[in-house]
């Protein structure tokens, strides 16, 4: 079975989802799924591709692994389906937007993030699957004879790849996690803004990173226009 994944994507990747690691790891993603309540659905793995246009690409937001429960993961870092209870995350990324641009949003109740993809956001998890009900559970190896594979081997190749084949991005990393894929980006040709977590545990290092207001003066320097307005 094949992820459905954007062509375009799929061939500036192709060393990626050519690779006899790749094909392990969605054999036995695949399986998971036969036996498994999995998220996001397997039509929606690839997302953060699909809704983001490669020649359009502006940001990349990494996340960690998808939502856990029922009707909220469907492929974007950080975002739910429409009409799904925000979770603390992402209202907290929400509070940051408003302060940062000094607008009030009430009752926003669409935490669905493709608004921002489509405007060239690419919401990436290191791993792009979950077990229903177990945060971090397809955070493991999955092995095949000799090899060792899982979700972080590939996206990190990916990540690697996109920030020496594009320059000028900038590159949101919130947490620890986030953090430490700084070593895998080029920073050289490229922004990386890091800062706590939007979790609530981590927030007040979130905070006031005005991250969203250094973004785009950074892509106004190349003429580009950008909204992290809410869309309600």
């Amino acid at each position: 079975m094949n992820f459905i994944i954007d062509d375009k994507w799929k061939e500036v990747l192709k060393d990626v989802f050519n690779s006899e690691e790749y094909k392990i790891l969605e054999d036995k993603i695949s399986k998971e799924y036969q036996d498994k309540i999995i998220y996001p659905k397997k039509e929606d793995i690839f997302n953060a591709f699909n809704l983001c246009d490669y020649d359009n690409l502006k940001v990349v937001i990494i996340g960690q692994d998808p939502y856990f429960n029922p009707n909220q993961a469907h492929g974007l870092a950080f975002s739910v389906q429409k009409d799904v209870i925000l979770p603390p995350s992402l209202r907290n990324i929400f509070k940051e937007i408003e302060n940062e641009f000094n607008e009030k949003f009430s009752d926003i109740k669409n935490g669905d993030l493709t608004y921002l993809a489509k405007q060239g956001v690419l919401l990436l998890n290191s791993i792009l699957t979950v077990e229903c009900g177990l945060p971090l559970s397809h955070n493991k190896n999955f092995v095949d004879s000799e090899n060792i594979i899982n979700w972080e081997i590939i996206t990190d190749k990916i990540i690697s790849i996109i920030s020496n084949k594009r320059k000028n991005i900038v590159y949101l990393l919130w947490g620890n996690f986030a953090k430490s894929k700084e070593k895998i980006i080029n920073s050289e040709d490229n922004l990386i803004l890091k800062s706590g977590h939007p979790s609530p545990l981590s927030a007040r290092y979130f905070f006031g990173n005005n991250h969203f207001i250094m973004t785009n003066q950074y892509l106004k320097k190349g003429s580009v226009t950008f909204s992290f307005f809410i869309n309600k």
